[in-house]
């Protein structure tokens, strides 16, 4: 039953283990403290043991050392190595443990840099920024003897009441796929195994309930959300992953081989650990109720092909091995998961590591290059919405009066997600300093404008009081313009209003946010309307009324600066929407990737239509897009895609050249828009650009009446813009037989941008990958 590509060494190490130490292999240790509440019943479930005894016999993986407390990092890496040497000196197989911690907007740690929320990484269609990030957040999880980071995640977005829409990258599984990858990719980069979540249908929950069942087909589950972790692991090449608390169609994943096992392992060649989301592996008995007790809990996660029970050992430790002593469990099944536990550190270095030399000290976990891509990243991922000229403000203008407004100008933890430090773990620790420099989108405003700023703060995120009211309102009506900064505030099961356990039942902005607003508009003060938040809200009536609306989803700590440099016009906005802004809660779930009969027609009385699609975001130049090339392609070829590209406007400004297709006819639904391909590009005033895209057809492909992912023959629409807006188009033709597409066949689009002498800044013209 052990993996073929399992080395001798592993396989004498194995053989040499007791029962006890084996199970430790396969268990992490999580050591907090009383009160903390960062994971789903963790006060019911987290060990309240020692550590010292938890190793007694090793210790598969040390749980969050550095990102539970508010530790100073050089004290906490003396701290780990202390442990690392106990276990080699102090237990009969001397192995060091895996340290795994959470790093999906940076490394969660004190004082460590925080990155835009993934919505932010969606927006900016520039996987290849993202891969800086990623390589940067290895860096500073290597150097503190970090082994493996709990990202990213590759839910697609399928309901935007659900809480965690934040850190999920959009609602198409392609750019999840393409930005996701390219996560993998930088932080592997640096020696440290990323770990895709949550493998799989975690983000389709019913109603947009945290953990609520999932009602899909085995088609649509293929089609969209299987899509970016098969691009992850057979093309990032992923070493980990992790199991996703969902059940699909009655059947949880964490006890479902035909998804751990046949597909991931048999199908795509993972060759790696699978890992269970916190206390998943207990939820079977306590949560799903599928097995009678811990130790069925274990029988079924294990043969399923869950490898590694984090963050602690409830069910792989004593009640697995009553099991197994009873004769119920097949000890095989422990040999299979432990060895693949033991490649991994073997891969790491682990089984030759002594822990003598001493930890690093003076680790910069927030440096300049850290605080550049954080900048770059947050300044790709505004999306100007809409602008009736008021953007970008009079910055220069002294004479000016700007009031800014709103329960997000002026506090620093609306910048980030509920998966950051500040938000995750220090939130419940009043008085501890943030750790870095963070300066609130007020702050940046007053350095950024030179006329006068004033402020109100009008009303919390999520309350009622409307006791700041009228100061809000004679603060705008004595200003030129006023600029209202609003959204969520990111926190853990029901403290905030988005994060994991923070679903919505309606999608209006928190709180009396909406009545703030429009107070603010009866004043007759122009408006521009910043929203701060982790998910999409339902904002069409802000779209009617409002001078400008800026959508910007956690931005970080260059957050600030970034908003501010958008709104002066210092910084061009050149963000797409990653989700579609959407209708109320009445209209979801949606997609813009739904068939003919899921958008709007005569049939039904109601809209779905958005506010704003996906794709769709506004600069201060313009664009136009020529013609489009395109040729007819075989069924199992590629599309070569070309479009000119000239910037028509008196400003230098990035364009993000977007590709859909749309198959006409399909022996099974099709959806009426499908993002093919993409490529940012920044061009000069006058500039002209070709892009050359190269689609493979089996970006084309889906999964037809016998369960068999094919391509059909048949004509295709293509066009350049958005998912709803064609700035050029054409239609080609698939020729030649249905064509079945295996793991083997190409997935990846690849971009060639060819420019104008004018352009001497454009992007480079080499090959990318999108």
């Amino acid at each position: 039953m052990i993996d073929e590509t399992i080395s001798p060494r592993v396989r004498a190490i194995l053989a040499d283990l007791s029962l006890d130490e084996k199970l430790a292999q396969i268990v992490g240790f999580w050591e907090g403290e009383e009160g903390d509440s960062v994971a789903p019943l963790q006060g019911e479930l987290s060990s309240t043991g020692r550590l010292d005894d938890a190793m007694e016999h090793g210790l598969g993986h040390l749980t969050r050392v550095y990102g539970t407390n508010p530790h100073d990092p050089d004290e906490r890496a003396e701290y780990l190595w202390r442990r690392q040497r106990a276990l080699i000196t102090g237990t009969r197989a001397g192995i060091p443990a895996l340290v795994h911690e959470e790093c999906l907007t940076g490394l969660s740690a004190w004082k460590a840099a925080t990155f835009p929320a993934p919505l932010a990484w969606g927006a900016t269609f520039d996987h290849c920024l993202v891969e800086e990030m990623g390589a940067l957040i290895g860096e500073s999880m290597s150097a503190l003897g970090i082994h493996q980071g709990l990202a990213p995640v590759l839910d697609v977005v399928r309901d935007p009441r659900w809480g965690r829409v934040e850190e999920c990258i959009a609602e198409d599984p392609y750019l999840v796929g393409a930005v996701g990858t390219a996560y993998v990719r930088g932080l592997q980069s640096r020696g440290v195994d990323a770990t895709l979540k949550h493998f799989v249908g975690y983000s389709a929950s019913q109603s947009g309930r945290n953990f609520g069942p999932v009602h899909m087909g085995p088609r649509e589950l293929r089609d969209v959300m299987l899509i970016p972790f098969e691009m992850a692991v057979i093309d990032g090449q992923v070493s980990s992953v992790m199991h996703s608390y969902a059940e699909i169609d009655g059947v949880p994943v964490a006890a479902d081989p035909t998804l751990l096992t046949d597909l991931l392992r048999g199908e795509w060649g993972f060759d790696g650990t699978v890992v269970a989301d916190y206390f998943g592996v207990a939820f079977l008995h306590l949560l799903h109720h599928v097995a009678a007790d811990h130790g069925e809990a274990a029988a079924q996660a294990l043969a399923a092909g869950v490898d590694v029970e984090l963050p602690t050992g409830d069910a792989y430790l004593a009640p697995l091995k009553a099991a197994i002593e009873a004769g119920t469990v097949d000890v095989a099944l422990v040999d299979r998961a432990a060895a693949r536990i033991l490649a991994q550190k073997e891969r790491h270095g682990l089984l030759d590591a002594t822990f003598e030399e001493a930890p690093p000290t003076g680790v910069d976990l927030d440096s300049p290059a850290h605080r550049d891509v954080a900048r770059r990243i947050a300044e790709e991922s505004i999306v100007l919405v809409s602008n009736d000229g008021t953007l970008p403000l009079a910055a220069a203008d002294s004479s000016r009066t700007t009031a800014v407004i709103g329960p997000n100008a002026d506090r620093v933890a609306a910048l980030f997600g509920c998966y950051s430090f500040a938000n995750h773990v220090l939130a419940q620790r009043p008085g501890v300093e943030l750790g870095f420099e963070a300066p609130t989108v007020l702050d940046a405003l007053r350095g950024e404008l030179a006329g006068s700023v004033t402020y109100a703060r009008g009303s919390a995120v999520d309350d009622d009081d409307r006791s700041g009211f009228d100061e809000a309102v004679a603060t705008a009506a004595a200003a030129d313009t006023a600029v209202v900064v609003v959204g969520d505030h990111a926190g853990l099961f029901g403290r905030g209003t988005s994060g994991e356990g923070c679903d919505r039942d309606d999608l209006e902005l928190p709180g009396v946010q909406r009545a703030l607003v429009e107070a603010i508009l009866d004043t007759g003060t122009p408006v521009v309307l910043v929203l701060v938040t982790g998910r999409p809200y339902a904002v069409s009536w802000a779209l009617e009324r409002c001078a400008a609306v800026v959508q910007t989803f956690f931005p970080g700590e260059e957050g600030a600066p970034a908003i501010a440099g958008v709104l002066s016009g210092r910084v061009n906005p050149s963000g797409r929407l990653p989700v579609s802004l959407p209708r109320p809660a009445g209209a979801q779930p949606y997609t813009y990737l739904h068939p003919a009969l899921g958008g709007d027609g005569e049939v039904t009385n109601l809209s779905s239509r958005p506010a704003a699609e996906f794709g769709h975001g506004l600069s201060y130049t313009s664009f136009e897009h020529g013609s489009l090339s395109a040729a007819d392609a075989p069924t199992d070829g590629a599309l070569t895609v070309s479009v000119t590209v000239t910037n028509t406007g008196d400003l230098a400004g990035e364009e993000v050249v977007q590709l859909y297709g749309r198959d006409l006819v399909g022996s099974v639904t099709r959806p009426v828009a499908q993002l093919l391909g993409y490529r940012r590009l920044h061009l000069e005033p006058g500039a002209t650009a070709t892009v050359e895209l190269t689609v493979p057809t089996a970006r084309l492909a889906f999964t037809d009446r016998s369960l068999t992912r094919i391509v059909e023959p048949g004509t295709v629409e293509l066009w350049t813009g958005t998912s709803a807006a064609r700035l050029s188009e054409t239609s080609i033709e698939l020729t030649g037989p249905t064509h079945p597409v295996t793991s083997a066949s190409a997935r990846l689009t690849t971009t060639h941008v060819a420019t104008s002498a004018l352009a001497a800044t454009a992007s480079t013209s080499a090959p990318a990958a999108t």
